[in-house]
């Protein structure tokens, strides 16, 4: 069902991207480390990929299916990474006033 020539194909590869970014948020949710985004988005689509194999009974080998596949891998873990390196570097509030009254 996924290719470039027609339309279903077109909106499945754009519902593809569209989880990838959704899931990238839930990486910065969900995991909140930059060095992590990686393994856990090469997880998850490694786990995909066991269940469309199960699901088909045979292993996917048309082109599309991998590229879009790398594509939001790639993206999932930009992404993800991207935004949970923007919170780690948030600066610490350090505050010069007493917290107490001694």
């Amino acid at each position: 069902i996924l290719g470039f020539s027609t339309p279903p194909g077109r909106l499945s590869m754009m519902a593809f991207i569209l989880n990838a970014l959704t899931c990238a948020l839930g990486l910065l949710y969900f995991i909140r480390r930059g060095k992590q985004c990686l393994d856990f988005t090469v997880t998850v689509h490694f786990f995909h990929l066991l269940g469309c194999w199960i699901y088909n009974s045979r292993f996917p080998s048309t082109l599309t299916w991998w590229l879009v596949h790398i594509v939001c891998t790639a993206l999932m873990a930009a992404i993800g990474e991207y935004l949970c390196m923007r919170i780690e570097l948030r600066e610490i509030p350090l505050s010069s006033a007493p917290k107490s009254n001694v």
